[in-house]
């Protein structure tokens, strides 16, 4: 019966583990490949100012140094998101690989509960009475 509970556990947790893989990569995948549509919505980055209620406490030498670092940013970041879609195939290996990993080692803690399961019965401790071949009599 614990044989069961435990192999059951384990195959829950392996479920969950590629219902979560295969959202995540879902979710990403979707991301990358729309990440191009973005292009050029960096370029705004060196327009940003600091707030009306922020500025009497930001000295204006780190505002304008903040606002040149975004500007100094922006084709930095154009260039990354044109070329995220490049990266969705890759994505898709990375997904299978740390999903691979996890299922192993998903199944070697089932190995590891049955061998623990089984020690634990071996040395008497299923509640079962007496093994055979022990007497009763105390001696």
């Amino acid at each position: 019966m614990f044989y069961a509970l435990s192999w059951f556990a384990v195959i829950a947790l392996l479920t969950l583990w590629s219902l979560a893989a295969w959202a995540l990569h879902a979710v990403a995948v979707w991301a990358v490949s729309n990440a191009g549509a973005l292009t050029g919505a960096a370029s705004g980055a060196g327009t940003i100012t600091v707030p009306d209620w922020l500025a009497p406490w930001v000295p204006p030498d780190v505002a304008s140094w903040a606002s040149q670092l975004m500007a100094g940013l922006a084709p930095f970041i154009d260039g990354l998101l044109q070329a995220a879609p490049a990266v969705a195939g890759g994505l898709t290996v990375a997904t299978w690989v740390i999903w691979g990993i996890g299922s192993v080692l998903l199944v070697l803690l089932g190995a590891g509960l049955h061998l623990l399961i089984a020690l634990w019965r071996r040395r008497g401790g299923s509640g079962s009475g007496p093994r055979a071949g022990t007497s009763l009599a105390a001696g």
